[in-house]
């Protein structure tokens, strides 16, 4: 597994003692927006942990106290033109949420700040979520791009929050406060204002880490196993009736220049 990169790096890998691996999403300038590289370098990771006996527990988490991760960077959406483009997107982002979600090694998200979009989908594919006080979680996506989630992030929001609480977040585009997302089914835990977020992830996965491996293993598959299984075809005409939409046109270019986009439902 790889050891700790240089710290100008995007995505940072690093061992912690008692068997602790933690990722560090390295982008604050940009609130730990995505690239597409930093997507494949943490699925990677997530298959090299899961093959390392000396690896028990994960802590994925943002640089610094903004944002946790805000989603996909706008600027990989520019050079979409195809309908191929936009399914290859979301097939890209469902192979990586899915090697976070068969890791077998148990994985925390720990947010501190916004969380958002697809950072919102990889902490949702998290086997636990620890919070600062002042994070907020959404998916903004009515407001700012006009585009989607997929069939299996919309399964996992539904499984964790319900489909009456799920609609009601997308529709409205609101972040939730912390306390809300904690009381929602979204967050495990909430970590007191003052209080040290990465401290407390840590001291979970310490716990979690002594625990029986097998146990944690098969538990976290079984779980997974249960889980509502939605081939990514049956949502390819939502995921091209948004991508390739005027509308996501208008989005992207209306959150690049900093102005309220204009809809027109086409």
């Amino acid at each position: 597994m790889d050891a700790k990169v240089d710290t100008q790096d995007e995505i940072l890998f690093e061992r912690l003692e008692g068997g602790i691996a933690r990722v560090i999403f390295n982008r604050p300038q940009a609130r730990n927006a995505f690239t597409f590289s930093m997507y494949e370098r943490l699925g990677e990771f997530c298959g090299q942990a899961g093959e390392d006996p000396e690896v028990r527990a994960i802590i994925l988490t943002g640089a610094g106290d903004k944002a946790f991760a805000a989603g996909t960077d706008i600027n990989q959406f520019r050079a979409f033109k195809t309908p191929q483009d936009a399914i290859e997107y979301e097939a890209r982002i469902s192979k990586i949420l899915s090697a976070i979600e068969a890791c077998p090694k148990p994985v925390i998200a720990a947010i501190n700040g916004a969380c958002t979009g697809g950072g919102g989908a990889i902490a949702a594919v998290s086997d636990i979520r620890i919070a600062s006080a002042h994070s907020r979680y959404g998916f903004p996506i009515a407001k700012t791009l006009g585009n989607i989630l997929s069939m299996a992030s919309f399964s996992r929001l539904v499984t964790l929050v319900g489909p009456s609480r799920a609609k009601e977040m997308i529709f409205t585009a609101r972040l939730i406060g912390a306390e809300e997302a904690l009381q929602a089914g979204l967050l495990h835990e909430v970590v007191p204002e003052g209080g040290d977020v990465q401290a407390r992830a840590l001291e979970v996965a310490r716990t979690i880490a002594g625990n029986a491996p097998l146990t944690l293993r098969a538990t976290k598959e079984a779980i997974r196993r249960l889980g509502q299984k939605i081939s990514a075809e049956e949502g390819e005409d939502l995921v091209l009736m948004c991508y390739m939409s005027e509308d996501f046109r208008e989005g992207m270019d209306a959150f690049l220049n900093k102005r309220p986009p204009q809809w027109k439902g086409r």
